[in-house]
């Protein structure tokens, strides 16, 4: 199977396509990564080289594999961290494309705005991931994402399943999945971070310790795992187990080496068969 992956990257480190492309080629999946950005690092250690890839540049490189009659070939799409505002209509339209060519491919958007109450996107991207979320079959915000995208507090369980819920009744599809992550909610044990996955007829919740480690790129690792375990069977409860095993390994990995960065290779083995699962819980 074929995924197409149109985020960041950079040279040092494992963030966006950086961590993506490896996870899912990991999982035996073909990736065809087009990058949003090209830095030298995730700018978290203070600085960083490089710059965002023009919306002419990946018009192109989409043109070119439309070109090749590859479009049609692309089993699902993964998007994450823009560059420029003017990169969204780029990638709507790659979208239409993919869609149109091949109608059983999907969409998994992370919505990357911001974390922790702070917007770290530039102005537009917001509002375009606002707009364009409805089109997407899997979205993976973080909590503070869901709290932008709805308008809604997500301090307690029950607040983030509504919100999440509100989300996913936003868009169309009855196979549409909204999967948060990030959450550190009042109502649970402090010290750990619940990720929450709602579907047409369920909902649940994993719930692990938080690590000591500034795990840059682990919403881009989870969402490409998730998207990787989903496509085999389309069961977001094992998707939802699988993926957030596999990166809190690689996070307790890196943390317990005192490295900044995940250590992804090292580690390489948790993204396939993650040695601990966690409980998944059935919520509301």
């Amino acid at each position: 199977m074929n995924i197409l992956s149109i985020q960041s990257a950079v040279a040092y480190g494992h963030v966006g396509n950086s961590a993506a492309v490896f996870a899912l080629q990991r999982l035996g999946y073909e990736v065809w990564p087009v990058d949003t950005v090209r830095f030298s690092n995730h700018p978290g250690h203070g600085g960083f080289q490089g710059r965002a890839s023009s919306a002419t540049e990946l018009a192109e490189l989409i043109q070119g594999l439309a070109a090749g009659n590859w479009l049609g070939q692309v089993d699902a799409l993964l998007t994450g961290y823009m560059g420029a505002a003017d990169q969204g209509p780029v990638i709507a339209d790659a979208w239409a494309r993919i869609s149109a060519a091949n109608p059983r491919a999907i969409w998994a958007l992370d919505p990357v705005i911001g974390d922790k109450g702070r917007v770290f996107v530039r102005p537009g991207i917001p509002e375009f991931l606002r707009d364009i979320a409805p089109r997407a079959q899997i979205l993976t915000p973080n909590a503070f994402e869901l709290e932008y995208l709805t308008g809604q507090t997500c301090r307690r369980l029950d607040e983030a399943l509504a919100a999440g819920r509100a989300l996913r009744a936003g868009g169309t599809g009855r196979d549409r999945l909204v999967v948060v992550t990030g959450l550190a909610l009042d109502d649970l044990e402090p010290g750990t971070l619940t990720t929450l996955a709602i579907d047409a007829t369920a909902a649940w919740r994993v719930t692990t310790p938080a690590q000591p480690h500034p795990a840059h790129g682990a919403g881009d690792l989870f969402s490409a795992l998730f998207l990787g375990r989903y496509l085999r069977k389309r069961d977001a409860r094992e998707a939802l187990a699988g993926a957030t095993a596999a990166v809190h390994a690689v996070i307790a990995h890196s943390a317990a080496a005192g490295a900044r960065e995940m250590l992804l290779i090292d580690a390489q083995d948790e993204l396939a068969e993650p040695h601990c699962l966690f409980e998944v819980v059935p919520v509301g």
